[in-house]
């Protein structure tokens, strides 16, 4: 049996340096194995076997994007990617639904300029059906598009459009777009296209471009996971060998414009902050220099010692964040850089300190020091995504987009060779060469003859599925400390990474007894400085070591997790144990970080879904419950300006306590050793008595109520509508997911397939259960179009009142998500941060070590009675409260118009504009 690559890294993949604590990654040291096969008909087909989960993963890649289209008919490309999961001539069905009841995790199609992909992990015995249905839609699609198809997704594109343009800062992509390109060069026109255009695109139209660019040889396989290559060369084959190759595809030639002089423009967009944005064009996706900019991008803004970080965010603190980005593509690169503006701050300045801060690494080039630290971030993040075989930067998507782009599945040893070797020197000239040229500110090989191949497989039906493996979740074991710390460890062989997640019983339900905001601030205060490091020395410390560590609230739990390599474990355990029980508390940092969630506190209030969130707690518990402050946590403006470092010391003092904590761990150590470790780290940490919160029957004063959110010239309305139901425990949890599953948690959900699919009012539409220890909020969340607000608060209102009445989930759907939640099992627990989090809840809930062991069972035998019943208990049409924000001006009047007990304008903060009225409408209209 093939070693995986997971077993070789873990030997070979780190050289440790003497007389240090940082590591040195060697480009020739990662080989990721694979095998190559060619079809007949031009099909590429890569196999990489892991044997650690029974699972697989299926990557198909066409070499086509935006890019292939023409002036005129713009997203067609992307377009097609929706048409691709509506069903084809032999499963005429959403391919959702027959990729949910195979258990399908990890799946998705995406579209860029230059390719379009679908990907999806599953149970390894559900391998056929999965070829199957690829290769159905890749040579038998035709017959199943018609109009009312391209219709329906026309709609859901554009609304995507629409839900994209109508986020903060939404509108600079289109703007960028246009001013980096000229017009007529195929990168000029964005991805998802123009109105107009999509409007445009006839029946005809979309079938020509299938023609055009889906057939074999225009096409990549990428299969990983529990398999063998040559078994799954036969199924390919067999699956795919009788498909045409398709006509030749001219490939453009690397086309990057020259800019000779800087350009600005100016647009305006109802965001709290300005931004500063520099744009350049760069060199194509591959080329040395491409990767000199990862490592540029990377020195500039990744952590807190990167240039613009420090100078900017840290120390002037004159912005908020910034970020920066090579955007390589095929024929044509961006190098990107922002920098959000502090409100009231100096626009000018920032960009004066930008400028010098470039200026400054064109003239020096970068540190050793520095270019050291990136190169290891880089490296790191490489590595880790190689855990994973599916989804973006696992195996199957590093060896198809290699092979796609460069026809050579391993050009990833000769990028990761060009951040090896490296220089300063190397760097300097890149940034001299790109950074100097004028800037933006805002913001082909003869074609072979190909044959095909017999067909064998019926496609009158689906391939039946094979018997499925087992999921695999590891025993739990659990010790304690001397000091009372609780340990629980889940141990996995085979895999280079150790999570630790410290977990105190706190959070920002703790704010009941102190200020809102109060968890929120101390926590993320926490890991910004110890007795011997401050800040940007932590900092430092976790990139050389691979580690990543943060400290963060929940509403009910704060915790301090640590992400790091198997290797370096002795130190990063030093470096966590420091942070946890000697934080010094900075004053500077303190000051940043109150000042950095005060402006969190506006951009909340500027982004439609979290406007919502943060006033929703306060109607649902009422005043005076534990839960009732924002649900980020972020608090009120009013009450974080008057937190001082005293308040943060206090809650640390009291919460931040051995007896009140449990560790969790899962990576490949042994119990023993791990008690060691912690013994000598954490066990002279003094427990201390802990206070009790204490809930409170919520104080529900309203149902059949509409909080309206005025949110002036918004595109969409987001409409978020609930109420309270029963505490963790109190119902079947089995039943109580898989009936949320029904009505709202899958893409094929009842709400989803009524607003996104039947509507198209929507991109997408959900139901489900927040997460909390008491009394939990049963939610509704659409995000519609604006013309259609009363209509889609309607349609909802039907969906749970028939839930409980004339529509109660059916046999026919719980066989289905029951089926989708056991065969997904397997792809949940991939890596050890999934298994990680699984293990928080079994600690948050009290639930029994072997819950997710005995879960597989558990589903098997839940029954359609038990699920009406957690139905009637659960869903409370008339309990329901709406909170609705949109622009008042068009949404107002219609609303009134569906029998509302009252409509009351709030505010940002939840405060009340209008009292509560029993005819809304006159009022409203004032």
């Amino acid at each position: 049996m093939r070693k995986t690559i997971l077993f070789i890294l873990l030997s070979v993949f780190v050289v440790i340096k003497q007389n240090a604590q940082d590591f040195e990654f060697k480009s020739d040291q990662i080989d990721l194995k694979y095998e190559r096969f060619i079809l007949p008909n031009g099909l590429t087909l890569l196999v990489h076997e892991d044997h650690k989960a029974p699972i697989v993963a299926v990557n198909v890649w066409y070499h086509v994007g935006s890019k292939n289209e023409k002036p005129g008919k713009s997203g067609f490309a992307h377009l097609f990617e929706h048409l691709m999961f509506n069903g084809s001539e032999n499963f005429n069905d959403d391919y959702f639904q027959a990729l949910e009841r195979i258990g399908g995790t990890d799946l998705n199609g995406t579209t860029n300029t230059d390719r379009t992909n679908y990907f999806q992990n599953v149970p390894v015995s559900a391998l056929d059906q999965v070829l199957f249905l690829e290769s159905d839609r890749m040579g038998h699609l035709l017959g199943a598009i018609d109009q009312e198809k391209l219709d329906e997704q026309r709609g859901v594109v554009q609304n995507e459009k629409r839900q994209g343009e109508n986020q903060p800062y939404g509108k600079q992509w289109d703007l960028l777009t246009k001013e980096m390109y000229p017009k007529g060069h195929p990168y000029s026109w964005t991805v998802i296209g123009e109105m107009e255009d999509l409007n445009a695109a006839s029946l005809e139209d979309v079938k020509e471009w299938f023609r055009s660019y889906y057939g074999t040889a225009n096409a990549v396989i990428a299969v990983a996971g529990d398999i063998n290559p040559e078994e799954v060369h036969k199924k390919v084959l067999d699956y795919f060998g009788d498909i045409p190759s398709g006509p030749t595809v001219a490939r453009q030639e690397i086309n990057i414009p020259t800019k000779t002089s800087d350009t600005y423009q100016v647009y305006e967009d109802r965001v709290p902050e300005a931004r500063i944005l520099f744009s350049w064009n760069s060199p194509e996706f591959g080329n040395k220099e491409d990767i000199h900019f990862d490592l540029i991008s990377s020195i500039l803004t990744s952590g807190k010692n990167s240039r613009l970080y420090k100078r900017l965010v840290y120390d002037d603190q004159l912005a908020s964040s910034v970020v920066s980005f090579q955007a390589s593509n095929e024929i044509a690169s961006e190098f990107i850089t922002w920098a959000n503006v502090k409100p009231g701050g100096d626009v000018d300045k920032v960009q004066q300190i930008m400028e010098e801060e470039l200026a400054r690494l064109i003239k020096n080039g970068p540190t050793e020091n520095e270019l050291k630290r990136v190169k290891a971030a880089y490296f790191s993040g490489f590595i880790k995504g190689l855990e994973r075989i599916g989804g973006f930067g696992g195996v199957s998507d590093i060896l198809a987009s290699n092979q796609t782009y460069f026809d050579d599945a391993a050009y990833y040893k000769t990028v990761l060779n060009y951040v090896e070797n490296a220089t300063v020197l190397d760097v300097q000239t890149t940034a001299k060469k790109w950074l100097t040229n004028g800037k933006h500110i805002l913001l082909c090989k003869p074609f072979p003859e190909y044959t095909v191949t017999e067909s064998r497989i019926d496609r009158s039906k689906l391939p039946a599925v094979g018997e499925a493996k087992s999921s695999n979740f590891p025993e739990l074991q659990r010790d304690k400390l001397s000091n009372g710390l609780n340990i629980v460890l889940a141990k996995r062989t085979g895999v280079p990474t150790v999570v630790m997640n410290l977990m105190f019983d706190a959070g920002y339900k703790t704010d009941f007894l102190s200020s809102p905001g109060t968890a929120q601030l101390s926590m993320d205060l926490l890991d910004e400085g110890t007795k011997d490091l401050n800040s940007l020395q932590i900092n430092e410390k976790l990139q050389l070591l691979g580690a990543s560590l943060y400290s963060y609230s929940s509403q009910d739990n704060s915790n301090v997790y640590l992400n790091t390599l198997k290797p370096s474990l002795d130190a990063s355990i030093d470096l966590f144990a420091d942070v946890v029980l000697n934080p010094a508390f900075p004053e500077k940092e303190f000051d940043r970080l109150k000042n950095d969630q005060l402006n969190s506190i506006q951009q909340e209030k500027s982004e439609p879904v979290s406007m919502a969130l943060r006033v929703m707690n306060r109607y649902l518990y009422g005043e005076g419950h534990p839960y009732s402050n924002p649900y980020s946590g972020s608090g009120y403006a009013e009450t974080v300006s008057k937190l001082t470092k005293a308040d943060v010391e206090k809650f640390y003092s009291t919460w931040i306590r051995p007896n009140n904590a449990t560790l969790i761990v899962s990576g490949d150590l042994e119990m023993n050793e791990l008690k060691s470790k912690l013994e000598k780290a954490f066990g002279k940490w003094k427990k201390a008595e802990v206070p009790t919160i204490t809930f409170s029957t919520p104080k529900v004063n309203s149902k059949n109520t509409l909080y309206l959110m005025d949110r002036p010239e918004s595109e969409q309305s987001v409409i978020l509508a609930g109420h309270l139901t029963e505490k963790y425990g109190d119902v079947s949890q089995i039943a109580l997911e898989q009936m949320v599953s029904v009505l709202g948690g899958d893409f094929t959900s009842r709400i989803n397939m009524n607003l996104r699919e039947d509507k198209h009012w929507a991109y997408g539409a959900s139901g489900f259960v927040m997460e909390a220890k008491a009394e939990r909020p049963f939610i509704m969340y659409a995000p519609v179009q604006t013309d259609k607000s009363s209509e889609s608060v309607t349609e909802l209102r039907k969906e749970i009142s028939e839930f409980i009445s004339t529509r109660p989930v059916t046999q026919e759907e719980l066989e289905k998500v029951k089926t989708n939640q056991i065969l997904s099992l397997p792809g949940q627990w991939e890596t050890n941060s999934a298994v990680n989090q699984s293990i928080v809840n079994i600690v948050k809930y009290d639930l029994p070590d072997n819950y997710y062991q005995s879960y597989d069972a558990n589903v098997r035998n839940l029954t359609l009675k038990e699920v009406q019943e957690v139905s009637k208990k659960v869903v409370k049409p008339e309990a329901v409260n709406w909170f609705v924000v949109g622009d008042r001006a068009k949404i107002a009047e219609k609303l009134d118009g569906l029998g509302f007990d009252a409509i009351i304008e709030i505010d940002a903060d939840g405060n009340p504009k209008k009292p509560i009225i029993k005819d809304a409408k006159s009022e409203i209209k004032n």
